[in-house]
């Protein structure tokens, strides 16, 4: 099978591409000129040119595909980042979606990796949420939230006028070996370092990287057309993923809470700093998020797909593991 992967040399589509190939996929790889390709290096895959906000490098990057595999996006917490986010995470899904309605022949089907943001997030411990809880986190005006969200309305939307195969993922937070180079994981960084003595309010659900790319696999060859499908892990509060990152690394874990009021108080002054052209050291949706709980379950990706996912601690212990050999 002839697949497109957009967003191919991040985290999670570098280890999807990996998996593709090894699964017999012809993978092409929709890459930017001027973007990094260290994480595809080794994988046998040929690479495209060009963009999401680009529609006519999507249209010729979808040439002789049978599926594609979206995975292209911006994960931002500060207001100066939103016009990105709309322009990738929102027009850039849009135009993959004009491409893939007006592609001459069969439609390739599409696999849209979406994230648990889209679905919403609880603001105490007794939230748990699932593919069919209601939105509830629109008054806050998140950017990365709101920007999944009105991207995962629009599949929703060509899905339901059968204008071409269409299934939705929405992941939790990925762990494995080589996240620390992500941009949101400084504090999980710091934390591994022993350099970060505070934890928040809140938590979070962590699932492993292989079992994220074997859920988006199943999907694609078991998930029913419009539907979103959760691929999670293991729910746990922000204290004890820095526990848990602190022994794995064996340095001392964060044993100051950082109350909400402070958080807030320090995401203000973060946002004034940002309007002053300076970099504040979180924005006030960097605190937002921080205090909500991100909790979730996968009973629908398990009855219908036959996902299942591996104990949270193999993950964090394979993400640390790597930070400590690079």
């Amino acid at each position: 099978m002839k697949c497109l992967v957009t967003g191919a040399n991040g985290f999670l589509g570098s280890w999807l591409c990996r998996s593709l190939v090894l699964h017999g996929y012809q993978v092409r790889a929709l890459v930017r000129k001027n973007s990094s390709l260290d994480e595809l290096e080794g994988v046998a895959c040929e690479y495209a040119y060009g963009d999401v906000t680009d529609l006519e490098s999507l249209r010729s990057a979808l040439q002789g595909r049978d599926v594609v595999f979206h995975l292209a996006g911006v994960v931002a917490y500060r207001k100066k980042d939103r016009p990105k986010m709309q322009a990738v995470n929102v027009d850039g899904t849009a135009n993959l979606l004009k491409a893939l309605a007006t592609h001459s022949g069969s439609v390739p089907s599409l696999l849209h990796v979406s994230s648990v943001v889209a679905v919403g997030a609880g603001f105490s411990a007794d939230q748990i949420l699932d593919e069919n809880s209601p939105y509830n986190v629109g008054p806050f005006d998140l950017g990365y939230f709101e920007t999944k969200h009105q991207a995962e309305i629009l599949v929703q939307k060509y899905a339901s006028q059968n204008l071409g195969p269409a299934v939705i993922v929405n992941p939790s937070t990925i762990y494995g070996r080589g996240d620390a180079k992500k941009g949101s994981r400084h504090t999980q960084l710091k934390v591994a370092q022993g350099h970060f003595p505070f934890y928040t309010p809140g938590g979070v659900n962590v699932v492993a990287v292989e079992d994220v790319v074997r859920g988006i696999l199943l999907a694609h060859q078991k998930g029913k057309q419009g539907q979103r499908y959760i691929l999670s892990g293991e729910n746990m509060t922000i204290h004890q993923l820095f526990q848990i990152i602190a022994k794995c690394a064996g340095v001392p874990s964060p044993k100051i809470p950082l109350p909400k009021a402070a958080l807030y108080t320090l995401g203000a002054i973060g946002d004034l700093m940002d309007q002053c052209g300076l970099k504040g050291p979180l924005s006030l949706e960097n605190a937002r998020v921080a205090c909500m709980y991100h909790w979730f379950r996968n009973f629908k990706a398990e009855s219908e797909l036959g996902f299942t996912a591996s104990p949270a601690i193999q993950a964090i212990e394979a993400s640390v593991s790597w930070m400590k050999d690079h």
